[in-house]
């Protein structure tokens, strides 16, 4: 029984789709006229973990995650790069899939392109225009807000607050501060389609409405996003969606927290944003993946050196011991029955993981129950005799944290180097050995030491760990 946190509703909910073992999710996708920044990268892993974890106990996922390639901020991109806005699209989008393939993300079931849809976005607005929920202004269509009288509900911000705090902008004919655009009138030299208001382009709002209604219904189980989208973007995507279908828009709602940097909220304002491109050539994905998920999706997460440093050695743990169990697994085993009393304790933990996961997925404590498990196998593997069913056992829980949180413990070939040159020490000492050069021997476990890996020596060779 999975329990959701649902932003509406403001409570932990039990789960329930519309239909059985089968999810129906969409998440808010990115504005793609620049590389994403770290800040695009926490709902795209979070969601992506929600999606693996349901996927997991045996639901068909059907995943839908948009590219909003019609906007300002394209228009203003594509002018400054002197290329079409197609052409600026095309290309962050690719960008876009270079940083989401390599943070171990499952690709979307589609991703929609709002370009691709301007017809069905005109259908709508024309009917939420003829049952009067949305009026025309000189080539603008708005959305009558208040003709929404749950408008809010969302964001739990009633309509007089809102209003008090509502501006209409010199080139706007509102009938209401609060009313927004579903579409704008278009001005010299934009990309625009030619619709019954006249040549335009939709409003941002608008646009995952549309989608979402054409990809996935009416009705979904799951609509995601960063916590910034909360108010104005999803409560107007709720008014205009329900009003137009005349249906319950999402069931559940979920918003991850925000990114702060260095203890500072991020902010292009302050320009302490980062691009997931840059830091990707000094950290490894992996490292980047399992910080993002260390603290609860909902909570603020600081990313800093220290916290980098921290994913880093956490991250070491879980790839040293992996590799030990392989390790173990390639020699000969004479024990020949199952150690009973570590496999109770690996089913354990594997029950502690899914009643994490069952609480509105719980990474944080999920990745604390995985280090338990590395306690057990390090504890294990260290024995003078094994097991392979125990060994194996234990090797199969590793893998159902790795799919579930997309974390992948197979060293990466950027780091293959560092692994080879410890492991080429680790001969040296060992040829220093059998030739009683004890001093060079010693020398190399120090220098080892001194960098933070500890050599154990073993019956079955010497194995190494970092501390």
């Amino acid at each position: 029984m999975i329990k959701i946190y649902n932003t509406l509703s403001q409570e932990k909910e039990v789960f329930k789709s519309l239909e059985k073992n089968k999810l129906s999710m969409y998440v808010c996708g990115p504005t793609v006229y620049n590389y994403i920044h770290i800040g695009n990268a926490r709902p795209i892993i979070t969601f992506d973990v929600v999606r693996r974890y349901f996927e997991y106990i045996g639901y068909e996922v059907n995943f839908v995650s948009n590219f909003t390639d019609v906007d300002d901020k394209i228009i203003k991109a594509a002018n400054e790069e002197a290329i079409s806005t197609k052409e600026l699209s095309d290309k962050y989008i690719a960008e876009f899939y270079k940083d989401y393939d390599a943070l171990g993300c499952q690709r979307a079931s589609s991703n929609p392109r709002v370009s691709d849809y301007i017809q069905e976005i005109i259908d709508f607005i024309s009917k939420l225009i003829s049952e009067d929920y949305a009026y025309e202004v000189k080539g603008d269509v708005y959305f009558r807000t208040r003709k929404k009288e749950d408008y809010g509900k969302l964001s739990k911000q009633s309509i007089d607050d809102l209003i008090s705090g509502a501006r209409i902008e010199a080139s706007e004919l509102k009938e209401d501060p609060l009313d927004f655009a579903l579409w704008k009138a278009a001005k010299d030299g934009e990309v625009s389609w030619l619709s019954p208001w006249g040549q335009g382009r939709p409003g941002w709002h608008i646009e995952c409405s549309v989608m979402a209604k054409e990809s996935l219904g009416v009705t979904i189980d799951i609509h995601a996003g960063g916590q910034d989208l909360t108010f104005p973007h999803h409560e107007n995507e709720i008014a205009q969606s329900e009003c137009h279908n005349q249906a319950t828009f999402a069931n559940y709602w979920m918003h991850n927290g925000f990114i702060n940097i260095d203890g500072t909220k991020m902010s292009k304002s302050l320009g302490n944003f980062t691009l997931v491109k840059d830091i990707l050539t000094q950290v490894d994905p992996m490292v980047l993946r399992l910080f993002m998920l260390s603290v609860h999706y909902r909570t603020p997460i600081n990313f800093s050196a220290e916290s980098i440093e921290l994913a880093k050695t956490n991250y070491a743990k879980l790839v040293i011991a992996y590799q030990n169990l392989n390790f173990r697994l390639s020699n000969e085993m004479p024990i020949p029955s199952m150690d009973n009393e570590v496999a109770e304790k690996v089913n354990t933990n594997l029950e502690t993981l899914e009643k994490e996961m069952n609480d509105d997925f719980n990474t944080a404590n999920v990745l604390s129950a995985w280090y338990e498990l590395v306690k057990i196998s390090n504890i294990y593997t260290e024995k003078d005799e094994v097991n392979k069913e125990t060994l194996e056992l234990i090797k199969a829980a590793f893998g159902v944290y790795s799919k579930i949180l997309g974390i992948s413990l197979e060293v990466k070939e950027e780091i293959k180097g560092d692994y080879a040159r410890i492991e080429g020490l680790i001969a040296q000492r060992e040829d220093a050995r059998k030739n009683r050069d004890f001093t060079l021997a010693d020398k190399i476990r120090d220098d080892l030491k001194a960098e933070g890996i500890i050599l154990e020596d073993t019956k079955q060779g010497v194995r190494w760990k970092k501390e």
